[in-house]
């Protein structure tokens, strides 16, 4: 039987043939049942979370109900980004927390990602008992045992305070345009912006529970370009669904990925000593043009793989105090227990106006390699990896390349798919390279 849980939680069509309302009450019961278990010194506390999505209503019941019905009490802090709801469950001493979102989804997916003590995500082993859970006959607490639910009012103002505190700088004179995507950070970005000391223009902030990344957001950046040039605003911000990541765009419209993003708060970060081990955790999907940066600027890059539970992984056993994804999922662990989108752009905002310089001036310090995704739909994954074939002509295209680029075939967790990226000196060597690889997986699989 296929794992339940993915890297990120539980995911899919919300009210689909997985993620039903039966289901989120089970989850929700079963994570209760086994924290009570690790720990039975008194009832357990859980913090529950969402994005607007119209699904999350009908969700977010199901897991109030769930975790009452095995004992545990429910706080429920409304709609608020998923480090929102880790910052909560560390600052309130709870023993678990629920954010139900889809991220980047489309609006009829929608998730149910799990934090533990501390508002660190659970362990396999503990998503392997709760998943085993879910199966069996339990105990059923009765009378004064069952679970008591209340709301938490304050929820949004304890994690901008939260937020606050982490920017060493004011950034009063900077004009920021975010794109809260119809999400999760339609009303705490904005806000923690303002009160930072930027002139804001929010952009998609009125979700209706339909229109969650509706060609918004960071998915989408053509509308934030170009409201930034209208505006003449001196950068945009883009969160997805859940605002645990961010995009930025400098004052020319130009987009600013992950990878610059992390160049520049690593050097900040440096000048400061806050960079342990004067090192940085990245993924295998982050450019050349980062590593190569980092070189020059005597910081050292850890790589991990795709998805940032191994970033987080690779920050925990390492010590290191900065990591994250091409994708704008950035994780500063002194400071955020998962990424933190809001937090990485006061972050970038504050670099910039400790500065004085730009938003351009300071991401230049990455100059991107010309990259290439290919997608190829494959019959069998676990032939392309053991096929001779395939091994020669990568071999073959790295011989090339050199020092210039780098070759990865990544094979989809989900899919039947196998992902040929390319990076070269030029756009037109990094495709035509891409699509020759491309065949001979295609012929492999």
């Amino acid at each position: 039987m296929r794992r339940l849980f993915g890297t990120d939680g539980v995911r899919g069509l919300a009210n689909g043939e997985v993620l039903t309302p039966e289901l989120a009450l089970g989850l929700a019961a079963s994570a209760a049942r086994v924290l009570a278990a690790h720990d039975r010194s008194h009832r357990p506390v859980a913090v529950v979370g969402r994005d607007p999505r119209a699904s999350g209503e009908m969700l977010e019941a199901a897991v109030v109900a769930g975790l009452a019905s095995a004992g545990a009490d429910a706080l429920q802090a409304g709609v608020l980004p998923t480090p929102a709801v880790a910052f909560l469950v560390d600052a309130l001493g709870a023993d678990l927390g629920v954010m139900i979102s889809a991220s980047h989804n489309p609006m009829p997916d929608n998730g149910i990602k799990l934090f533990a003590t501390g508002g660190h995500k659970l362990q396999d082993a503990l998503e392997a008992e709760v998943e085993a859970g879910l199966s069996g006959v339990h105990e059923r607490p009765t009378g004064a045992a069952v679970g008591r639910v209340r709301e938490l009012p304050d929820a949004l103002d304890r994690y901008v305070t939260h937020l606050l505190a982490a920017v060493p700088t004011r950034l009063d004179g900077l004009t920021v345009v975010v794109d809260c995507a119809h999400g999760a950070a339609s009303a705490a970005a904005p806000e923690a912006y303002r009160r930072a000391g930027a002139q804001v223009v929010a952009l998609h902030a009125e979700p209706d529970g339909l229109n969650i990344n509706d060609g918004v957001g960071s998915t989408y950046l053509g509308p934030l370009c170009a409201a930034v040039r209208a505006h003449g605003a001196d950068l945009g911000i883009a969160h997805d669904g859940d605002a645990d990541r961010c995009l930025a765009v400098d004052a020319t419209g130009a987009v600013v990925d992950g990878d610059q993003i992390m160049a520049v708060l690593a050097v900040a970060m440096r000048e400061a000593g806050e960079l342990v081990a004067d090192t940085l955790v990245a993924t295998v999907m982050s450019n050349l043009g980062l590593h190569l940066a980092m070189r020059e600027a005597g910081i050292a890059v850890r790589t991990t793989a795709v998805g940032d539970r191994y970033v987080l992984e690779e920050l925990r056993a390492g010590g290191f105090s900065l990591g994250g994804e091409q994708s704008g999922h950035v994780v500063l662990p002194s400071l955020s227990t998962t990424g933190d989108g809001l937090l990485t752009a006061l972050r970038l905002m504050a670099r910039m106006a400790a500065t004085g310089s730009s938003l351009a001036e300071l991401a230049g310090i990455v100059t991107p390699l010309p990259q290439v995704l290919e997608n190829v739909r494959v019959g069998d994954k676990a032939a392309v990896a053991a096929s001779a074939d395939v091994r020669a002509a990568v071999a073959a295209a790295e011989a090339e390349l050199g020092d210039t680029g780098r070759v990865l075939l990544r094979p989809s967790g989900t899919e039947q798919l196998v992902r040929v990226m390319v990076e070269a000196p030029t756009p037109e060597q990094a495709k035509a390279t891409a699509l020759q690889l491309a065949e001979v997986v295609a012929a492999a699989g």
